[in-house]
């Protein structure tokens, strides 16, 4: 019998720990916006003139930087994409001509 109320206190251990989980949020994590990454690329690049970072953390800062730069310059070149093709239909959706029954 002692050995069935030692079950009994596991499972419903079990149950607390599970209905505190549910009860507890979980925090949406945090977003960066593309602005917000240039303005950290540009930070780092003022930190790096101002003599900010010892030589030994440069190789480490600089790779982070250009990762940080190329991701950004890739961003930039899709939206740009998008935007001259956006133009393109529409361009093309003015100049179509208006067919019409009438001659």
């Amino acid at each position: 019998m002692a050995k069935e109320a030692q079950d009994n206190v596991e499972i419903s251990s079990e149950e607390t720990i599970n209905e505190e989980f549910q009860e507890t949020e979980i925090p949406q994590p945090q977003t960066l916006t593309l602005q917000e990454l240039d303005q950290i690329a540009q930070i780092i690049d003022l930190a790096s003139q101002r003599g900010a970072f010892r030589g030994g953390e440069l190789e480490a800062v600089g790779s982070l930087y250009n990762k940080l730069a190329s991701f950004l310059a890739g961003v930039k070149a899709q939206q740009d994409a998008a935007i001259q093709d956006a133009a393109e239909s529409q361009a093309e959706g003015v100049d179509a001509p208006e067919e019409s029954g009438e001659e």
